[in-house]
């Protein structure tokens, strides 16, 4: 965005006279009257051998208006829209490559100053971008009020499933409990069978009532004892397979990196798709990457959630998505998401500019910055 304000400003530049082709930032090198020293300091000749059309300097600094020497570069001063350099070979060479036609000062070239027309275009084009960038950080905001609101709603609710499962822990150790005092008459009883088999009691003392009897509370207490193993087996599975998913579910999502502000957080568990001539590619963030074949067909994997992977100064502008389906005798499939800023969250592009490494364009609010003041005033000029 300085970059931006800069150019705004160069907009109502107005040009301080100098040797053709030389810019602003190097015009105490060029002082009529005074020797001139090349600008690699490999010599120093007289000011009138400057654009003669003759290539004294190694580094071409002599001839920045003229096409001398081959290594040179000429500056378009372009008032009222972006300074530029081009090639010395493209000097008189009868294409209009500035835009105020400097570079074709003695070619008989007809060329015309567009560069007012082009700063009026570009003076919109930044304009508009402002104002996208504008609204898309006041949904930033909006964002970022969502997620820090969502994320303690879901720190309550991992609040109530650790609730929840300190209550199942005691409802399991109670039936424990209760199991094991079940058990304990079955036990004894076949504990007195076992002995009076074995001759360990005497014959009068097992009467058939008795063993009857016996049998009868055996069958009562298995029965009621697989009722409690059941009961005891179905709340530990629920608490494995359900309060257990949620549980790691919840942890997960509170502990995702989902930007500094947690901005980024409404894009867990969405989709988002772009259809080409040939293909559906679907970007599910934090998930992975798919391409489709669009007229039917298998879907391919491009790619798994690895990480934020944008510059130091901007690590959250680029997402990585990898070990994706191997390529045929080739390397595992990856994506990269590069985000901008936009008003809405949606895929623009996708490319394949390397063998099995896709690149994918995707605009969303979350990636937008507070855009600076980009009004100028009238009094403010650059001289260029």
């Amino acid at each position: 965005w300085l970059l931006v304000c800069l150019l705004l400003k160069l907009f109502s530049a107005v040009e301080v006279q100098r040797p053709r082709g030389v810019p602003l930032s190097k015009r105490q090198f060029y002082e009529e009257g005074k020797p001139f020293t090349c600008l690699d300091g490999s010599r120093t000749i007289p000011f009138d051998r400057v654009n003669d059309d003759y290539c004294d300097c190694q580094d071409g600094s002599d001839e920045p208006g003229t096409a001398a020497c081959p290594n040179g570069s000429f500056h378009c001063t372009n008032a009222g829209f972006r300074p530029t350099f081009i090639p010395s070979s493209r000097i008189n060479d009868g294409i209009c490559d500035c835009c105020d036609t400097t570079d074709e000062y003695n070619s008989g070239a007809t060329c015309q100053n567009t560069c007012r027309e082009l700063g009026r275009k570009e003076r919109e084009s930044l304009q508009k971008m402002a104002e996208i960038a504008k609204e898309g950080f006041l949904l930033k905001q909006q964002l970022i009020h969502e997620a820090n609101r969502g994320l303690e709603d879901k720190k309550a609710k991992l609040g109530d499933v650790q609730g929840s499962k300190k209550d199942l822990e005691a409802k399991v150790e109670a039936l424990r409990t209760v199991k094991e005092a079940a058990e304990q008459p079955e036990r004894e009883a076949k504990e007195r069978h076992l002995k009076a088999w074995e001759g360990k009691l005497s014959f009068k003392s097992i009467s058939p009532s008795t063993v009857c009897n016996e049998h009868d509370i055996t069958g009562s207490l298995v029965s009621f004892k697989l009722n409690i193993k059941y009961c005891l087996s179905l709340i530990v599975l629920l608490f494995n397979f359900g309060f257990g998913i949620c549980f790691r579910n919840l942890e997960k999502e509170i502990s995702f990196d989902f930007g500094p502000s947690s901005e980024f957080a409404y894009l867990y568990s969405q989709c988002y798709e772009l259809t080409t001539s040939e293909y559906i590619y679907r970007l599910c963030p934090f998930n992975r990457v798919t391409q489709k074949p669009k007229f039917g067909g298998s879907e391919t994997n491009l790619g798994s959630w690895g990480k934020w992977a944008g510059p130091e100064d901007s690590i959250y502008s680029v997402m990585k998505y990898e070990h994706g389906t191997g390529c045929w005798q080739g390397p595992s499939r990856s994506t990269t998401v590069k985000l901008t800023c936009g008003k809405e969250t949606v895929v623009t592009s996708t490319s394949e500019p390397s063998r099995c490494e896709y690149l994918m364009e995707f605009t969303c609010p979350a990636i937008c910055q507070e855009p600076p003041n980009l009004e100028i005033s009238s009094h403010e000029h650059q001289e260029l």
